[in-house]
């Protein structure tokens, strides 16, 4: 590493404005420097200012952003006030961008191929047939096979992690000399996100490209930064050596964020902890009798100690062949069995496409099985057949779906929210439905005076924590949590995970919990379903699937996970 810095941001001041004043600054005094080579992390919670920041370096702020103070240089320049043609010159030859979004950021209508050669064209890098010729290479670099082909498609067609593939190539189709990557795999699985993350990683290190890296993840900045920077409101709280801020975080925010990162805490959330070692102590006293139970009930048929048993599930798809007539069988859920315990958490864990939702779907009985059955509190729910038993039905199991942003209506309030479920089931009168919602918020720990406010005006975390509000409204037996916190940032999922298992405790609650991200499971599960390909190919108790995993895409998984093997020092 030279002395000379690559980039150097001095007391930056980034403000946002409205017609007649500045309402708020999202970059307070920023100060930071990158030298050649060097790949520094910047984390911290959804409006900290980080991805602000990043984007101010190469003038992309949104709406009315604007730089108010400070300076911006880059190899020894001041760009803070560049004219235009200064900063496109510099976006793509000297500075790249991985933007979080591929699907937002690849144009639908146009082949993948032709906007990489956009970028080689603009950058005057290559034209005509050499740039038909790059495009292959960099698709090629950027890990994808058959990439003469690939260039040939529309983003739609690609997976995730091709798309993102596809915008790393895009990145460094002009060899910067700095690349900003702004949440580029958050989207992403966890082994899908390491593929990514390594061959980024093994690119950048080749051409001595410079990294900037936004992120939430505090166990993907300790495995892929040289230098950590965390961000509260605005300010930069804690900058210096990735591990050893990790193992001695000193700002209390940054001991925050190391206490409530799943992917690198050792030990679940403490409300777990509890609970269960009451739950051990209460099974080691009281093993014969419960065996003694367990066994006369399976004689009787009652199943109590199960209240959901999935038998032999399969999902059988008919999907278009490569001819127009022709048609494929596609089982994306292949003889799929397992029991959710009264009142624990049974969560099912797999990649993208191994299935997982699509068993989820037919739990709730809103995608029938091609065979196989669910049980439900000794009910076969493919013999509900008439409109009040399936009512009774979903008021017994109700959903917690991923995106707190598309699972609420904008257009209902809070209340409104909550209180549609109690209606739809005519339960109690008006004045009863309202008390039943203050003390649903109460529950969720929210004030009641959200209750007249949008969607719009809450956070993610304020909307899940009304999702979950919604779905308790009618006293369900069973939750089923279908990615619920994966689009949260760490605090914000910290706060939300806590939550799910304070009420498990409260109300007795049984979760069935889908995720792909095999650290939260171990902070909020009891049992572990791992699937592939439709298949269960692991299933037992969390502690023994994280300590003696037997199945080599478990361990994968295990092993994906961001700074899952860094100890800390809190």
């Amino acid at each position: 590493m030279t002395e000379t810095p690559l980039l150097e941001i001095k007391d930056l001041r980034v403000g946002f404005r409205t017609d007649k004043k500045t309402v708020l600054t999202a970059v307070d005094g920023a100060n930071l420097v990158i030298y050649p080579g060097q790949t520094i992390a910047i984390v911290g919670e959804s409006g900290s200012g980080k991805s602000t920041m990043a984007h101010s370096v190469i003038d992309l702020l949104p709406g009315s952003g604007h730089v108010m103070g400070g300076q911006i240089l880059f190899e020894g320049h001041e760009i803070t006030h560049s004219d235009r043609k200064a900063v496109l010159a510099l976006r793509g030859s000297s500075i790249g961008l991985v933007p979080q979004d591929p699907m937002s950021n690849l144009n639908p209508l146009w082949k993948v191929g032709r906007q990489i050669k956009e970028a080689l064209v603009a950058n005057g890098v290559a034209t005509g047939d050499a740039a038909d010729k790059r495009v292959v290479e960099l698709l090629e670099e950027a890990g994808l096979p058959d990439a003469e082909r690939r260039a040939r498609q529309y983003p739609h067609e690609f997976s995730g992690g091709m798309r993102q593939r596809a915008l790393i190539a895009m990145g460094l189709a002009a060899r910067p000399k700095l690349l900003i990557a702004d949440e580029p795999t958050s989207a992403l699985d966890v082994t899908v996100q390491k593929q990514i993350l390594d061959h980024l990683g093994t690119l950048t290190s080749t051409l001595g490209v410079a990294v900037m890296l936004i992120t939430h993840d505090l166990g993907l900045a300790a495995e892929r930064a040289d230098h950590l920077v965390v961000m509260y409101r605005g300010k930069i709280v804690e900058s210096g050596p990735a591990r050893e801020i990790l193992q001695d975080p000193q700002h209390p925010y940054t001991q925050r964020l190391v206490s409530k990162a799943p992917s690198i805490a050792s030990q679940r959330l403490s409300s777990v902890q509890a609970r269960e070692e009451v739950r051990v102590q209460a099974v080691q006293t009281a093993a014969e009798i419960a065996a003694e139970v367990a066994e006369s009930q399976a004689a009787l048929g009652e199943g109590r100690d199960d209240v959901l048993v999935a038998e032999n599930l399969t999902k059988i798809f008919m999907l278009r062949g490569s001819k127009p007539w022709e048609k494929v069988e596609f089982a994306a859920v292949d003889d799929v069995s397992f029991r959710l315990r009264r009142g624990t958490t049974t969560a099912i864990v797999g990649e993208s496409g191994s299935g997982k939702s699509t068993v989820a779907r037919m739990v709730l009985d809103l995608l029938p099985p091609t065979s196989g059955q669910v049980i439900f509190d000794g009910k076969n729910l493919r013999e509900l057949k008439s409109r009040s038993d399936r009512l009774r039905l979903r008021r017994q199991m109700q959903p917690v779906f991923q995106n707190p942003y598309a699972s609420l209506d904008p257009l209902y309030s809070i209340y409104q929210s909550i209180e549609e479920p109690l209606r739809t089931h005519d339960i109690g009168t008006q004045k009863e439905r309202e008390a039943k919602v203050r003390d649903l918020l109460d529950k969720v720990s929210l004030p009641t005076t959200v209750m007249s406010r949008f969607p719009g005006e809450l956070s993610g975390g304020q909307r899940q924590r009304v999702a979950i509000a919604r779905a308790l409204a009618l006293d369900p037996e069973v939750v089923i949590c279908d990615e619920a916190v994966s689009a949260l940032d760490v605090l914000v999922q910290a706060q939300i995970l806590e939550l799910l298992n304070d009420l498990q405790a409260e109300l007795g609650l049984s979760y069935l919990f889908i995720t792909h991200d095999l650290a939260v499971v171990r902070q909020i599960a009891d049992d572990v379903l791992v699937m592939q390909n439709g298949k269960v190919v692991e299933a037992s108790s969390v502690s023994a699937v994280f300590d003696h995993p037997t199945q080599e895409y478990t361990r994968r998984l295990l092993d994906a996970i961001p700074g899952g093997s860094i100890s800390l020092g809190r």
